[in-house]
C-alpha cells in the first residue's frame, strides 16, 4: 500500500518518470506474482486480526470516499474536491485511469459534442500535450491523421500520456490516493442502518466517510454493501427489449464468414471439440443467461523497430488453443489487422476484430463476483491466451506464412507499461455486476421510446455487446453468439436514478460505473468518456447531499442540474443544433424530408462516412434485422404532380432490391431501388417516379427481403 500526495508535478516529468521503470518479460511475471502474493498475505492477516486482540489502525476520515482508481474514480474525487469537500481515492490499482490509461486510446466517444465537463477537460489536457513538438518522438504531428491543431481536444492518445494527465490532475487537486488497497469484501463494510460508516481494506486500513462512491469496474463496494445487482443477460421480456438475451440470429458481426469445423479431427464429432468452444446446448433467442461480454487487453503495439519488443511466448503455450483460428486463416480470412487503430508515434490501440481474435470468448463468466484469488487466475488465463495468440500469429508455423511474416513486424511498445513487461495493467472489463435500483436504464430509454428522468449526462455510442459464447450450430460448424452493434439513434440521457441504490438498501452510496442498467443498454453506457461524466455527476450529488444533510436519494434534482450545467456538463442534446456537414434541405428544390424528421423503427444505425448526404449523415440497417426496419417520410404538399426522389450513397455492399412504397392520390406504388448503382443526381438523389398528390405525400422505405446493406437518408418531392 502506498500513498500519493503530491502537488502539481509537470506532465513531462511524470511521463519521464514512467519511462524510467524497468521492463522485461521477467519484470512482468514478477509484477503479477507479487500482486497475487500480497492479496493472499493480506487475507491471512485479516483472519489473524479477527482471532487476536490487536490495536486497530487509525481511521482516516473524508467527506467523500471513492473506491476505485478508474477514470470515473478520478473524475469523482477531483469534482468533490472542487466543490469544497475532502476526498480520497482508495483502490486496488497501482495505476490511475482504468482502461483509459491501459490501452484504450481510440476513444469510443460517439458524438463528441455530447462530452462535456471533466471528461472534455481531460481530453483537452491531452491535446495540450500533443501540441508540444516534444510529444512527437517517433513521428511528426503532421504525419498523424487524428491530430489537428485547430481542434480543442485529442481523442486518440498513448497510454502513458493518459496516465500522466490523470496523475497531474490528481496532484493539482491534492487528492490523496491509497493504492494497492483491496476492500475486505467479506466483512469490511460497516453500516448503520442504510448508511455506510466506513470501509476496511485487507491490510487493515479503515476509511470513514459521509458519502461513498463505488467507481470500480466490478461493483465490489456496491455488492459488499448489500445492494441488489445482476450479472449476465436479462431476457428480452424482463424490460420489454429486443436486443437483450441470447442473440444467435442477430450475431452477424465478428462472425465466421464461412464454414469452419469445430472438431479436433475436422468434421468428426467423435474426436471432441477444439478448445474454447462451448459443449452445452444454447438457449432460444431472447432468453436470459449468465453470460458476460468477452474481455480482452487493449494492446498498445508498434511496428517502429526502435520501440518494438517482440511478443512474449507464454510458458504454457499450446498451439492447439488457436487451431480454430488456423483453420479460419486457411480458408482465406485476412482481416487480422483491421482493428490496429493508429495512435500517435507509430503505435496502435489494438482491439478485437473477427470471429477469433483478442476477445477470450466465454472464459470470464465467474469473474464479476469471484474472489480476488479466482479473479487473478482468470486474468492470468486471459494474459496467457492473448499473449499466446500474438506469438502464434507472429511465429508458429501453423500460421500461414504471409500472416506470420506481416505479424512478425509488430510487437509491444518499449515505452509503454514498463512496470508490467509492456503488457496493459488493466483488462477490459466490458461488464460485470450491474446494480438493480428502482430505475433501470434500458434499450427503450436509449432509443427514446421511454422518457429518461433527471439527466446527469449523455451517452451516444452504439449499443455494443461483444460476443459471449462460441458454439456448434445445427450444421456442425463453429459460430459465435452475442455480438450486437445497434445505434440508439443519437445521443441519449442517463438518469440520476440509475446511479443511486434503492433507499431501503443504502442511502449514502453512488454507483457511476456499475450503474442500474440492462445488459444491452450497458453496452452503450460503458464507454470511458461516459464513466468520467457519471463520476463527476456522482460527486456533485455527493457534495450537495452533504451540504443539505440528505440522503443521495433526496438530493433535489433542479439543484443538481444547475450545478452540473455550471460545471459544463451536457445534459440535453438536439442534433439539429449542430452545424450540419451535409446538404441543407432548404438549399434543395422542392420539399425535402430528412431521416431526422422521419418516423423510424428502432435499430437503424447512424453513419456519415460517405458523401453526399443531407444534414448530419444517413442511416443503415447493418445488413441485419431484415424485415424489421422501416422509415416513413411525410410532407405537406400543394395538390399537384411531384417527382419523388430518394437519396442514398452507393456501394457494392448495398442491397440491390430496396423496397420503396409511394402513397399518392391514386393509390400506392412500390418500386425497388438498386443501391449498388450510383443515383442519377449529383446530389445523391434517385427518382422513383412522378405521381399526383392531394395534400400529403408519404414514402416508406424498409429492409424487407433485401440482400445487402440498406441506406436511408432523405426523400425529395419535386414539383412537375
Amino acid at each position: 500500500m502506498s500513498l500519493t500526495m503530491v502537488t502539481n508535478p509537470p506532465m513531462k516529468k511524470l511521463i519521464s518518470h514512467s519511462r524510467d521503470l524497468k521492463a522485461s518479460h521477467g519484470a512482468e511475471v514478477n509484477f503479477w506474482k507479487q500482486r497475487v502474493c500480497r492479496i493472499g498475505l493480506w487475507a491471512l492477516a485479516v483472519a489473524f486480526v479477527s482471532s487476536h486482540a490487536m490495536a486497530a489502525p487509525p481511521v482516516r476520515n473524508y467527506d467523500v470516499v471513492v473506491y476505485g482508481g478508474t477514470s470515473a474514480g478520478v473524475a469523482a474525487a477531483i469534482q468533490a474536491k472542487r466543490m469544497g469537500k475532502t476526498s480520497v481515492i482508495v483502490c486496488p490499482d497501482l495505476h490511475l485511469g482504468g482502461l483509459t490509461s491501459s490501452g484504450l486510446g481510440w476513444t469510443d466517444s460517439g458524438k463528441k459534442s455530447a462530452v462535456g465537463g471533466f471528461a472534455r477537460e481531460f481530453y483537452q489536457k491531452l491535446k495540450a500535450h500533443y501540441d508540444q513538438p516534444s510529444a512527437w518522438r517517433q513521428q511528426k504531428a503532421s504525419e498523424y491523421s487524428r491530430y489537428s491543431a485547430d481542434q480543442d481536444a485529442m481523442w486518440v492518445f498513448e497510454p502513458h500520456v493518459a496516465e500522466a494527465a490523470y496523475e497531474a490532475m490528481i496532484a493539482e487537486a491534492q487528492v490523496p490516493v491509497y493504492r494497492d488497497s483491496w476492500l475486505d469484501r467479506e466483512s469490511g463494510v460497516k453500516k448503520e442502518g442504510t448508511q455506510i460508516v466506513s470501509i476496511r481494506m485487507l491490510d487493515g486500513q479503515v476509511y470513514a466517510g459521509k458519502i461513498f462512491i463505488d467507481a470500480t469496474y466490478e461493483g465490489d463496494l456496491m455488492a459488499a454493501a448489500e445492494v441488489d445487482f445482476h450479472i449476465g443477460r436479462e431476457a428480452n421480456s424482463v424490460y420489454g427489449e429486443t436486443l437483450n438475451g441470447i442473440q444467435k440470429v442477430r450475431t452477424t458481426k465478428h462472425q465466421f464468414d464461412y464454414a469452419v469445423s469445430p472438431y479436433v479431427v475436422p468434421d468428426d464429432p467423435q474426436s471432441g471439440l477444439l478448445p474454447r468452444i462451448h459443449d452445452k446446448p444454447i438457449a432460444a433467442d431472447g432468453e436470459g443467461d449468465n453470460g458476460v461480454q468477452a474481455y480482452c487487453y487493449r494492446m498498445c503495439l508498434t511496428n517502429f523497430d526502435d520501440n518494438r519488443v517482440p511478443f512474449p511466448k507464454p510458458d504454457n503455450y499450446d498451439p492447439m488453443q488457436y487451431e480454430l483460428l488456423a483453420r479460419y486463416l486457411d480458408g482465406g480470412w485476412r482481416q487480422v489487422w483491421r482493428k490496429f487503430d493508429p495512435a500517435p508515434n507509430h503505435k496502435t490501440d489494438t482491439n478485437n476484430h473477427g470471429a477469433f481474435s483478442t476477445d477470450n470468448i466465454g472464459m470470464n463468466y465467474d469473474y464479476p463476483a469471484a474472489s480476488y484469488e479466482r479473479r487473478e487466475e482468470i486474468l492470468q488465463e486471459h494474459r496467457d491466451y492473448q499473449q499466446g495468440l500474438m506469438w502464434f500469429l507472429a511465429n508458429d508455423p501453423r500460421t500461414p506464412a504471409d500472416v506470420r511474416e506481416r505479424m512478425s513486424k509488430w510487437g509491444l511498445c518499449k515505452d509503454e507499461f514498463q512496470s508490467s513487461g509492456h503488457w496493459p495493467h488493466q483488462i477490459y472489463v466490458r461488464e460485470a455486476r450491474r446494480m438493480v435500483s428502482d430505475f433501470v436504464m434500458t434499450e427503450l430509454h436509449l432509443t427514446k421510446k421511454k422518457p429518461t428522468p433527471k439527466s446527469i449526462g449523455l451517452g451516444s455510442y452504439n449499443m455494443d455487446s461483444h460476443n459471449i459464447q462460441r458454439y456448434v450450430d445445427a450444421s456442425g460448424h463453429a459460430r459465435n453468439e452475442g455480438d450486437i452493434q445497434v445505434s440508439p439513434g443519437g445521443p441519449y440521457q442517463i438518469s440520476y436514478e440509475a446511479i443511486i441504490p434503492k433507499s431501503e438498501q443504502c442511502t449514502n452510496l453512488l454507483v457511476p460505473v456499475c450503474l442500474s442498467s440492462s445488459h444491452i443498454a450497458y453496452g452503450s453506457i460503458r464507454m470511458e468518456p461516459v464513466f468520467m461524466i457519471l463520476g463527476q455527476s456522482a460527486a456533485t450529488a455527493a457534495a450537495l447531499a452533504i451540504d443539505s444533510e440528505q440522503s443521495v436519494q433526496e438530493v433535489p434534482y433542479e439543484q443538481l442540474k444547475k450545478q452540473l450545467l455550471e460545471d459544463k456538463q451536457v445534459l440535453e442534446y438536439d442534433i439539429k443544433n449542430e452545424p450540419p456537414a451535409g446538404l441543407l434541405p432548404k438549399a434543395l428544390p422542392g420539399s425535402v424530408v430528412d431521416d431526422t424528421a422521419a418516423t423510424l423503427s428502432v435499430g437503424w444505425q447512424t453513419s456519415g462516412s460517405v458523401k453526399p448526404y443531407v444534414l448530419y449523415g444517413y442511416l443503415h440497417d447493418g445488413n441485419e434485422r431484415k424485415g424489421e426496419l422501416e422509415a416513413t417520410y411525410t410532407s405537406e404538399l400543394k395538390p399537384g404532380r411531384y417527382e419523388v426522389r430518394v437519396s442514398y450513397t452507393a456501394n457494392p455492399n448495398r442491397a440491390s432490391n430496396v423496397p420503396v412504397v409511394v402513397s399518392h392520390a391514386d393509390g400506392e406504388t412500390e418500386k425497388q431501388v438498386d443501391q449498388r448503382k450510383s443515383p442519377e443526381s449529383e446530389n445523391g438523389f434517385h427518382s422513383v417516379g412522378t405521381y399526383r398528390f392531394d395534400k400529403t405525400g408519404k414514402v416508406q422505405i424498409s429492409n424487407s427481403g433485401t440482400t445487402g446493406h440498406v441506406i436511408i437518408d432523405a426523400v425529395q418531392f419535386l414539383p412537375r
